[in-house]
């Protein structure tokens, strides 16, 4: 069985297994999330998906400084929230 893109095809986009790995998952969350808060279905599964945006280049080095950013941003927004209604329970 041969895989594609083929593991020396993802090396040559990010050096290291270890950072593919964190890669793959990362835009593999943001593509799930994307699909689910705009209702579409997905034809492949996520890390699919990442596995080939990756392999052609189009993923950043660094999405988990990037992922980083904006889950610290949804927690800003839900500290900001739970401020608001414990402002009007009172």
């Amino acid at each position: 069985m041969m895989l594609y893109p083929a593991m020396n095809e993802l090396l040559a986009q990010v050096p290291s297994r270890y950072k593919l790995v964190n890669v793959v998952a990362a835009r593999a969350r943001k593509i799930a999330i994307e699909a689910d808060e705009q209702g579409i279905m997905l034809e492949d599964k996520p890390v699919s998906i990442a596995v080939r945006e990756i392999a052609e280049g189009k993923v950043p080095q660094d999405p988990v400084a990037e992922e980083a950013v904006v889950l610290e941003e949804e927690v800003f927004a839900e500290e900001i929230e739970e401020e608001v209604f414990a402002e009007e329970a009172e």
